[in-house]
């Protein structure tokens, strides 16, 4: 662990760099699968879907980076390459024989859910540990998940 000025405990720093690359990790995961669906899909929404997907994308692109450099500046190291985030994520395979449009939101609909949910599990690790900015940042990323889920959602609810 590099050192640092910020004033958490080595012990709390550690314990929330762990936490950051396995949100790192999930988030990361979660951008591929929801690229594998833009470049996937097929059907009468297509051109909504795909510029959705890529729209979903973009969002999770912002979270990823805060949430690395998160894990730097409190003196770790940022475990973020695909490998690593493969190896780590907690999200089951995105299924690749998959086209029809509904059929990859629904899939989305699941992995979107379930980071939202450890995000909003690790909001309460941060806050417990005592670092507050780091639950803010999960808070904010568990805001646009929930957002992103519910824009999911919208497409198989009636």
């Amino acid at each position: 662990m590099h050192k640092t000025h910020i004033d958490l405990s080595p012990t709390v720093r550690e314990e929330m760099i762990e936490l950051l690359n396995q949100q790192l990790a999930d988030t990361s995961d979660l951008f591929s699968h929801t690229k594998q669906a833009h470049w996937n899909v097929k059907g009468p929404q297509f051109i909504a879907l795909h510029k959705l997907f890529d729209e979903l994308a973009e969002a999770l692109e912002d979270y990823i980076d805060d949430i690395a450099e998160r894990a730097v500046e409190i003196g770790g190291i940022a475990m973020g390459t695909n490998r690593m985030s493969a190896a780590n994520s907690r999200l089951k395979e995105y299924p690749a024989d998959i086209a029809d449009g509904i059929a990859h939101v629904r899939a989305l609909v699941d992995r979107y859910a379930a980071v939202a949910k450890t995000t909003r599990e690790a909001i309460d690790e941060a806050d417990k540990a005592g670092d507050k900015d780091t639950a803010d940042l999960f808070t904010e990323v568990s805001r646009g998940l929930d957002k992103w889920l519910w824009f999911l959602e919208a497409h198989v609810q009636a």
